[in-house]
């Protein structure tokens, strides 16, 4: 179970739009700052995407693959892939939840 103070809670947290992006694959600072952006409409600044960066490396979450001298990719480890769908899972959920409440008072979902 994800801690309850795990920095994946929030749907627009960066590690979990780091992880979400790189579950399609390696992907450089850049790159990932790009798909971010598009698939969630969310900008990380470099203090952020790179301080999320090494965060995830330091858990295990990612790992660098081999690039050029100028662009370092990452790519999602076996336990990233395990923590994003326990994340999605626990969306899931809060979301049924929130969405069958959401009719019992008239606002519909």
């Amino acid at each position: 179970m994800v801690a309850p103070n795990s920095p994946l809670r929030r749907p627009n947290d960066p590690p979990l739009l780091l992880l979400t992006s790189l579950a399609s694959g390696p992907k450089h600072g850049y790159a990932l700052s790009k798909d971010v952006e598009e698939f969630a409409g969310v900008t990380l600044s470099p203090g952020t995407l790179y301080g999320a960066l090494t965060r995830l490396e330091e858990q295990g979450l990612i790992e660098p693959v081999d690039g050029d001298a100028r662009r370092r990719p990452y790519r999602i480890t076996a336990s990233g892939v395990a923590a994003l769908r326990e994340v999605t899972n626990e969306m899931r959920r809060l979301t049924r939840v929130s969405v069958a409440r959401l009719r019992l008072v008239g606002g519909v979902a």
